[in-house]
């Protein structure tokens, strides 16, 4: 179940080179060990971790914190293609409501730089899972409705068109299938552990499902049981759920 990590960082040193890499040492919960592996298996990004007994052992993910990344970079450097960072939200929108992952406001992920040619690319990853599939509230797991996420999410309101908006959310949910399909065994596995495994309060869980099966219009949700069945469920709407503009009614949590 999800719960407080008391996570605090160490430096590894090598000696032949004094280069050092950081590491995360934190006390084992469920729910982070799910949120790193559905991570792992369905996002464009791999991680790597160790888990004895209640120690859990994370290594770093480089980039620049979302929240610097909006105040340095974002507002006041000009010098990028604001239509490849609101893409990258998107899709970094899509991939959280997918997977049931909460609370990734500006805190919580990075920003990736990638310097390509004359223009630069940029990607948004996730470095906190405590929340994975832990609260009720669906608006958790989607980064839009977070107002510390609001310079990201008005850039793209100024630089997109609902129908390209429309495109990069296919084209993630497309790419969600693909993995899927590639890590199906894997997948499956951990799914049926998940659905096994209490992960969450008994009304987290109702409120969830009926927030989930209202927002796709489908009654799948409504028999879900478990927090990991409504994960399975939710990958099962990649197939069935017809996409659709979801930035554009953007009210924020506070």
């Amino acid at each position: 179940m999800y719960a407080n990590t008391h996570p605090f960082r160490i430096r590894i040193v090598n000696k032949l080179n004094d280069l050092f890499d950081y590491f995360y040492i934190k006390q084992t919960d469920a729910s982070r060990v799910y949120g790193m592996e559905l991570e792992h298996l369905l996002s464009p990004n791999k991680i790597n971790y160790l888990v004895k007994g209640d120690t859990f052992l994370e290594e770093h993910i480089q980039g620049i914190p979302g929240d610097t990344f909006i105040h340095h970079y974002l507002l006041e450097n000009t010098n990028y293609n604001p239509i490849r960072i609101a893409k990258e939200f998107v899709k970094f929108n899509e991939r959280s409501l997918v997977q049931v992952l909460g609370d990734m406001r500006r805190d919580n992920f990075v920003v990736e730089i990638i310097p390509d040619f004359d223009e630069l690319h940029f990607r948004l990853r996730s470095i906190d899972f405590d929340q994975e599939c832990y609260e009720g509230s669906s608006r958790i797991y989607m980064p839009q409705y977070f107002k510390e996420n609001n310079p990201i999410i008005d850039l793209g309101f100024k630089t997109m068109s609902p129908v390209l908006e429309l495109q990069y959310q296919k084209e993630e949910r497309m790419r969600l299938r693909n993995r899927v399909n590639t890590s199906y065994g894997q997948l499956n596995s951990l799914l049926d552990s998940m659905a096994q495994d209490e992960l969450s309060k008994q009304q987290n869980i109702i409120q969830l499902k009926s927030e989930l099966a209202e927002l796709y219009q489908d009654d799948e949700f409504l028999s879900n049981e478990t927090m990991g069945q409504i994960v399975r469920t939710s990958l099962h709407m990649l197939e069935k759920y017809p996409v659709r503009n979801r930035l554009r009614s953007k009210p924020v949590l506070a």
